[in-house]
């Protein structure tokens, strides 16, 4: 089971495993709250039911639904991971192929309500039978919630050298990942990480060089990422969907790079993009607006980039934007701290410990108010700065009465500040954790 503390994201245990009373039990509890969140949409009246349910029924002006051609136990059969359903929970009473997923609702409809269930309460979903492990671990729940446009996001990131947590915000939960299987270097060496579709990608060097480890939410695993096509480190990067993009950095050789890649979460392939205008070495990459962005960092040991540049995805085409980043960037500074939320940027100025906005229509930046924690100390380094849903993330380091810990404050753009102030609030604490953030991660599935 999936506990509050110290948990590892793994299968239960044979001990814990329930019986069929218990996972009847559980079904049936599922049932009812999730059609509590539903019912409301399952009215035909209700004119939210055509956007919710465009991709799985067709509907007439009248409200009679029938069924598009959609069949989970195709996919299901295509992509089982295994997991739980690897083990015997055969009892005389495991469910056919035929039965329904929650009882009295017909397979579709039982689909849309388990799409609104907690991430948190997978793990205990896929050891109800075999059918709903099959569910879980094929990815097919995450495709439909992309599609219905429901997301939860979770916070990856490593504080100590105990290795990875992941923290659910609704939940208040902190569960400890499986310890990445890589060689001491990569244990020690600085890394960068990002989070792609349902995968969580550390990009560090081993002995023998660059390599990815790739965590992925279904199997709840550890494996080898696939290598790009031209390794790197230093780089800018985000991910927009199953589509993530890297730009810029050193080579092995410490040779800055132009050149820029994208990486596809569903083919796991790399593909080579037309270069930038500049090397860039400590740079930043967003999306906004649909488009790839990346500022700041140094074009050589001496050169400051002020510059920012813009790919679009549909022209294969880079745009120079001059003074779009006019902060100050050294080999010992941070690399921008930037966020988007709902097509906006944002930034932090580590030198003053403020937020600032950026104004798309005259290339400028604006003060909204103060950051939560302190970020001159350090020039940046050890602070996340990341968007979570609709709010920005401030994750950083304190010290007080009982221990160093790891602070995680979030603030809402669409709210108002006291004073044009920014009123952070505090998402969760993680005692004992020092006071340093290695690297971060936000995934939203």
């Amino acid at each position: 089971m999936v506990k509050n503390e110290g948990c590892v994201l793994s299968p239960l245990s044979k001990r814990d495993r329930p019986s069929s009373h218990q996972r009847s039990w559980y079904v049936f509890t599922c049932m009812l709250e999730l059609t509590k969140k539903t019912t409301n949409l399952i009215d035909p009246q209700n004119p939210e039911l055509k956007s919710l349910y465009h991709h799985r029924y067709l509907i007439d002006d009248h409200g009679r639904i029938s069924k598009r051609n959609h069949n989970f136990n195709d996919i299901a059969e295509k992509k089982h991971h295994g997991g739980c359903g690897d083990r015997d929970y055969d009892d005389g009473h495991e469910s056919s192929s035929n039965d329904s997923l929650l009882p009295g609702l017909h397979d579709d409809i039982a689909l849309n309500c388990l799409a609104f269930a907690s991430r948190s309460d997978y793990t205990t979903l896929a050891c109800l039978n075999k059918r709903f492990n099959s569910l879980i671990y094929s990815g097919y729940l995450y495709s439909l919630r992309r599609q219905m446009g429901i997301l939860e996001h979770w916070v990856y990131l490593v504080c100590d050298l105990r290795g990875w947590e992941a923290f659910d915000p609704k939940r208040q939960r902190w569960m400890r990942l499986p310890r990445i299987p890589c060689d001491e270097c990569f244990h020690y060496a600085d890394k960068e990480s990002l989070a792609v579709g349902t995968e969580l990608l550390v990009f560090g060097r081993e002995l023998l060089g660059f390599v990815i480890w790739r965590y992925s939410l279904l199997s709840q695993t550890w494996s080898r990422g696939p290598a790009m096509n031209l390794p790197r480190c230093l780089f800018g990067s985000s991910s927009y969907g199953e589509l993530a993009i890297v730009a810029g950095g050193t080579d092995k050789n410490g040779a800055f790079l132009k050149s820029a890649e994208l990486y596809n979460s569903e083919s796991g392939r790399w593909e080579a993009l037309p270069d930038m205008y500049s090397p860039r070495k400590l740079c930043s990459g967003f999306f906004m607006d649909g488009k790839f962005y990346v500022i700041g960092g140094l074009a050589s040991h001496t050169e400051s980039l002020t510059c920012g540049e813009e790919y679009n995805l549909q022209t294969r085409t880079w745009r120079r934007i001059e003074g779009m980043y006019p902060g100050s960037n050294s080999p010992t500074h941070a690399p921008p701290l930037v966020a988007v939320v709902d097509n906006q940027l944002y930034a932090v100025e580590y030198s003053t410990n403020v937020v600032k906005k950026y104004d798309k229509s005259n290339n400028s930046w604006s003060v909204l108010g103060r950051l939560p924690v302190r970020a001159d100390s350090t020039n940046g380094w050890g602070l996340a700065f990341k968007a979570c849903g609709k709010e920005l993330l401030v994750v950083g380091g304190q010290r007080g009465a009982e221990g160093e810990s790891i602070v995680l404050n979030s603030w809402s753009p669409s709210s108002s500040g006291v004073d044009g102030g920014l009123e952070w609030k505090v998402l969760g604490v993680k005692e004992h954790a020092g006071v340093f953030v290695y690297n971060c991660a936000v995934m939203g599935c």
